[in-house]
């Protein structure tokens, strides 16, 4: 396993902006299995950020943290200045927070339209179906298809469809290029674009970081559950080489 250089900041940075999302000394455990070992990091409004790391890093598991989806943390997960540690997770859905999993949990029986439809509004300001139809042509396309006929692409575009449709503000986005077509990987990030634009916060765990490196404002590096390094996007240029032997690209 390549550590990282000496020179390479692991610290967090002040974002600029009003802060969502402030995790501190988080840890986390599934069983007796100690994953997260004192994480830090923060994410600004309307901020992009992503958590990279080799499988088993933790970066999956620092999103379900947020949600509330482990078996025990420890630690401070500020969202909004509201303290999510010991929160139920459909508090924390309702407070704004959406989360899209790596396995997406698309109901098989149901049509595009009735998955679409079926999470409830928790706040102001979700996308219209109209809004959402627009952003995903291939959603309207398949609106009366069943979950089953529709392809990994399809399927990814309409769970992060369902997120929308809530009024979350803050998009969790877990592997959401994994097993991918190359044109459809295109599409998400002409999305995500999309939604940073119109001043959605993300913070995007990805595996794939060549379609990670132009979106973000922020990397942050995972390794055995600590953040190693910390990488602004004007660092992005410096510091590409060393992030490839982080990552093993």
């Amino acid at each position: 396993m390549v550590s990282a250089p000496s020179a390479v900041d692991v610290g967090n940075p002040v974002p600029t902006g009003n802060e969502m999302l402030r995790i501190t000394d988080l840890h986390a455990f599934y069983g007796e299995s100690h994953v997260l070992h004192g994480i830090d990091l923060r994410v600004a409004e309307g901020e992009l950020v992503t958590l990279l790391g080799r499988n088993g890093a933790g970066r999956s598991t620092t999103l379900k943290s947020v949600m509330g989806l482990v078996g025990r943390r420890s630690g401070s997960i500020m969202f909004n200045g509201r303290e999510l540690i010991g929160m139920a997770p459909h508090r924390v859905t309702r407070l704004g927070v959406g989360f899209c999993p790596e396995e997406r949990g698309i109901f098989s029986g149901l049509s595009t339209e009735e998955n679409l439809m079926l999470p409830p509004v928790v706040r102001s300001g979700g996308m219209t179906i109209d809004e959402i139809y627009d952003v995903f042509p291939n959603l309207y396309e398949r609106r009366a298809s069943p979950g089953t006929r529709l392809s990994g692409g399809e399927q990814q575009m309409l769970a992060m469809a369902r997120i929308l449709r809530t009024g979350a503000r803050l998009l969790l986005l877990d592997e959401i290029t994994e097993g991918l077509a190359p044109v459809i990987v295109k599409k998400l990030g002409e999305v995500i674009r999309l939604l940073k634009a119109r001043g959605y916060t993300i913070v995007l765990v990805e595996q794939n970081f060549r379609f990670a490196a132009p979106l973000a404002d922020r990397h942050y590096v995972l390794e055995h559950g600590r953040i190693v390094a910390t990488v602004r996007k004007d660092e992005l240029a410096a510091k590409t080489e060393m992030l490839h032997e982080l990552l093993g690209v």
